[in-house]
């Protein structure tokens, strides 16, 4: 069955990310011959061919680099600086607006894919997060708790935007372009407005700013370690924790904090098994190496809720949502000094390959979904004003009809070659960081989900009460 599934995933994902590729392709392709031009090639992926054809003089192929693709145009300054110059018969110029046209078509055609598919979404609906923005943990002694912040208190808005979902606030705090968000936080019905700060934690895996706060969640236990505190009180893998020493546990941190300071005290631990409580006793044991007392057990990561929306966000909230999270993207790597976002934390072929995997693999619609925002920001980047993109195209024809002729020849060749090996450089850089993120790609695809009944009306966050035994 595992092989099975990895095989699915793999055949969806290449053809998910080659229908991206060949729509953007397909629409240069369909606008050049309209307009008259030569075509030669047509490719998805570049690199060493895995299979082609060829029909009326033009050469198909599928290449083995899922990095992009290019349709050859032999009038046009296009794939010659990755794919190699090509001799032939002299053909007539095109006329600048032709090139903007055929430039154009390609950005153009992956924004009418992706509100096709938004429209699909619509229609069929879409698995939304069940991931409500309620503190599960807040650290003793520390600024969030001097200020009355308490686990189960709710995020109403941050940085003056409303949030629904866990995910909202962190992706608001890790773009934030300054050191302290407003929030607002709901208890009992009772709206107050803070400052929080932000910072990259440097013992996570992903520098990205956050919230000194924990998501609430359910806690489950991964591996025991044999022989342990808790291997010999009875622990076992998948059970759920429900409090340690009277206290409730609301997230794995809170669960380490309370550990580490009952060491050496005996305490009841109380888990969830099968559907029913199991009392245990455990004495914590001070642990040289981590310099913390321990029990002995690492974590499963909790599953991740959805329950489908029927029908699904229009495709204007899905189209205006991706466009809000690009340009919080675009501000916060502008303002790198600031948010400490970099390309290093940009997403390359191993990255998005690796994403549309893991939604993939939990359901066909949520990849759907990524493929939207996909397609969407392959218009984007490709618009930009960069010679050997789309948008570089488009400059320079507009350059050339103001100008009343055409640019030189070898300065176009040597620009878009220039850009072309900083672009492939670029990616390789990329890449680098993605391969580092492996272990976290594989988490994700790992990770165990559970997709809930269809509903009507939009998901709700159901806020939850205020824990009974707050940490002290």
């Amino acid at each position: 069955m595992f092989i099975l599934t990895i095989l699915y995933v793999a055949v969806v994902v290449v053809l998910l990310f080659g229908a991206a590729i060949f729509v953007h392709e397909f629409g240069h392709y369909w606008v050049a011959r309209k307009r008259g031009l030569k075509v030669e090639a047509f490719a998805i992926g570049f690199g060493p061919k895995i299979f082609g054809w060829t029909k009326d003089g033009i050469e198909y192929s599928w290449r083995w680099i899922p990095a992009g693709g290019f349709v050859k145009l032999p009038q046009m300054i296009t794939s010659e600086a990755l794919e190699g110059e090509q001799k032939g018969e002299s053909l007539p110029p095109v006329s600048p607006w032709s090139k903007i046209l055929v430039a154009f078509a390609g950005p153009f055609m992956n924004v009418v894919f992706a509100i096709a598919i938004a429209t699909f979404l619509w229609i069929v609906g879409l698995p939304m997060p069940v991931n409500p923005p309620i503190i599960g943990y807040v650290e003793k002694d520390s600024a969030e708790a001097k200020l009355g912040i308490r686990p189960g208190d709710v995020f109403v808005s941050v940085g003056g935007e409303a949030v629904k979902t866990w995910q909202d606030v962190a992706i608001t705090a890790a773009l934030s372009t300054t050191s302290l968000i407003p929030v607002v936080i709901e208890r009992d019905g009772q709206k107050s407005e803070f400052k929080l700060a932000v910072k990259v934690d440097p013992e996570d895996d992903i520098k990205l700013k956050s919230f000194n706060l924990d998501v609430q969640s359910t806690v489950l236990i991964g591996r025991v370690e044999s022989e342990g505190v808790a291997d010999k009180a009875g622990v076992k893998p998948m059970d759920r924790v429900v409090s340690l020493a009277g206290v409730a546990i609301f997230s794995q941190r809170h669960l380490a904090d309370i550990v580490n300071s009952n060491t050496n005290i005996a305490c009841e631990l109380v888990v969830e098994r099968a559907g029913e409580q199991v009392k245990l006793s455990v004495t914590p044991k001070y642990d040289k190496e981590f310099k913390r007392g321990r029990i002995g057990i690492s974590f499963s990561p909790p599953p991740v809720k959805y329950q489908v929306q029927r029908p699904g966000p229009t495709p204007v909230e899905q189209i205006v949502k991706v466009w809000d999270q690009t340009v919080k993207t675009i501000k916060a790597l502008a303002n790198s000094k600031e948010t400490g976002v970099g390309a290093k934390d940009l997403s390359g072929p191993v990255g998005i390959l690796a994403m549309l995997s893991a939604f993939v693999k939990t359901d066909f619609r949520l990849a759907l979904s990524f493929l939207v925002l996909l397609n969407l920001n392959l218009a984007v980047l490709n618009l930009l004003p960069v010679p050997v993109l789309d948008g570089g195209h488009i400059v320079m024809s507009i350059i050339e009809k103001l100008r009343g002729r055409q640019l030189n020849v070898k300065f176009q060749e040597y620009t878009t070659t220039a850009f072309a090996v900083l672009l492939i450089s670029f990616m390789l850089y990329v890449t680098f960081f993605d391969i580092k993120r492996v272990p976290l790609f594989r988490a994700l695809f790992e990770r165990e989900t559970k997709i809930e009944q269809p509903v009507k009306a939009p998901v709700e966050n159901v806020v939850a009460p205020a824990p009974k035994n707050p940490p002290k």
